[in-house]
């Protein structure tokens, strides 16, 4: 059984993630921001301490894209710093990290469904700050 510590859980992603792991029998952990600021590292860490995470699903992200233009410190706060944090986390308990992401990394100009291995051309703020939060996941890199 997998222990799995789920970020942004009130959100539509972590909501449904919610659902689902009800119908699991691995032990989840479920925080949002009221619970849990994963951009500051010192309180992951002490969140953390004393529990063993096998994975960590970050559904935790700033999704205001045309805010993300005039917020922009909060939009890579949320969605780059945070996601180094959870890198570090993931990588004191060997866990396996899960970053979602989002379409908006790519610039819209393809006729296929994008793939994991299409070049990025994120034309926002948004589309960068999330581009530079999956660059952060895939410096820490451990699979499955």
């Amino acid at each position: 059984m997998a222990h799995i510590l789920v970020t942004g859980a009130n959100g539509q992603l972590g909501s449904e993630i919610r659902k689902l792991a009800q119908e699991t029998k691995h032990q989840f952990t479920f925080s949002d921001v009221d619970t849990l600021d994963i951009t500051n590292y010192a309180a992951l860490e002490k969140f953390c301490e004393g529990i063993n995470f096998d994975f960590i699903i970050n559904c935790a992200a700033y999704t205001a894209v045309d805010k993300a233009e005039s917020d922009t410190e909060k939009a890579f706060l949320i969605n780059r710093d945070a996601v180094a944090n959870l890198t570090k986390i993931a990588d004191k308990q060997n866990a396996i990290l899960i970053q979602v992401s989002t379409d908006y990394v790519f610039d819209g100009h393809g006729n296929a469904p994008y793939q994991e291995t299409d070049k990025v051309n994120p034309l926002s703020v948004y589309g960068k700050s999330k581009v530079e939060g999956e660059m952060e996941a895939l410096k820490y890199n451990r699979t499955l």
